[in-house]
């Protein structure tokens, strides 16, 4: 099971010099799209229970436009575990004029993650 989010990075994003976007604000859409595999999965928002790895490989700045990709691959009666892909899709070029963006060529991996979500009391018991 997959889901695809996309948006873009506004300056409310950026956190540090230069527009640059902090790693937790990615983070943060990570869980979203676990909220949205677990929703489509099982019906509930589960919780995140934790991350196994973080990889932040390439900085965001804020105008620039992500691709968020997640899937669940491993389901164990109490738990999802997912991957999650972070892709720079369109990179803002302000040093040109403030509105300037490229659309890259191929998409730049920004952030890798791997982590793990439980699932609601409630429902391990329905789910027997």
């Amino acid at each position: 099971m997959e889901t695809k989010l996309r948006l873009r990075m506004s300056n409310h994003d950026a956190h540090y010099g230069g527009n640059l976007v902090d790693g937790a604000r990615i983070l943060g859409l990570f869980g979203d799209a676990a909220t949205e595999l677990l929703i489509m999965r099982d019906g509930d928002e589960g919780l995140f229970r934790a991350y196994e790895k973080v990889d932040f490989l390439a900085p965001v700045y804020a105008g620039d436009f992500l691709e968020i990709e997640a899937k669940i691959i491993k389901e164990g009666k109490t738990s999802r575990k997912m991957e999650f892909f972070c892709y720079k899709v369109i990179e803002a070029k302000p040093e040109i004029v403030p509105s300037a963006c490229d659309v890259l060529k191929e998409r730049l991996l920004t952030t890798y993650a791997v982590g793990t979500c439980i699932v609601p009391m409630e429902l391990q018991r329905k789910n027997g």
